[in-house]
């Protein structure tokens, strides 16, 4: 009779146990995916901001046609991208799409930069300097908003691929592990940069 009970309580722990590394493991992945969301606000929003750009831009670089397209074509690259990993954020080869396209879309703005560096005129323009910074405020918020989400899915996968949610992990439906945004320049980034004199 004792052994009974026994029994039945380790098995009721077990049970109790596995449903809180389930809903555990609900609450993280729920936490990374709403951290995407907010990455998916930042980007729409500098995706709203760059055609306007672009357009402020053509009256004063109308030579400059081809790297005008080239930003363009790379935002709406990365905007389709973006359709698919808010799809599904925990989709890895989605979040790698993204964040491939993402780092053309930087490359893209960059030559932008540099050209348009050559026409003081629309330096100083009011709706350029405006529009530019919006598009800098924006980027800091999509760089807050990424670092969120990194750690989101940092804590969900250290959670699942430790002991025993590792074991209970696959039975439940997360099986594959969420992947950090990372773009294509995190390592020139991280170098430290050389001074000389």
């Amino acid at each position: 009779m004792w052994v009974a009970i026994v029994a039945v309580a380790v098995a009721l722990m077990v049970v109790f146990y596995a449903v809180g590394i389930f809903n555990k493991l609900v609450l993280l992945k729920n936490r990374f995916q709403n951290a995407f969301a907010q990455i998916e606000v930042q980007l729409k929003r500098r995706y709203d901001l760059i055609p306007n750009l672009v357009e402020t831009a053509k009256g004063y670089m109308s030579h400059e046609r081809d790297t005008l397209e080239a930003v363009i074509a790379a935002r709406n690259s990365a905007s389709s991208s973006l359709q698919a990993a808010a799809a599904q954020p925990s989709d890895a080869a989605a979040i790698g799409q993204l964040a491939g396209a993402e780092s053309a879309l930087q490359g893209a703005l960059s030559r932008f930069s540099m050209v348009m560096e050559a026409y003081p005129d629309l330096k100083a323009n009011q709706t350029m300097l405006q529009l530019s910074e919006e598009l800098t405020s924006t980027e800091n918020k999509v760089a807050f908003a990424r670092q969120a989400f990194n750690d989101a899915v940092t804590e969900y996968n250290s959670y699942k691929q430790s002991f025993p949610p590792l074991i209970f992990a696959t039975l439940f439906g997360h099986q594959q592990d969420a992947r950090l945004l990372e773009f294509a320049d995190s390592a020139a980034i991280q170098a430290v940069p050389k001074v000389s004199f």
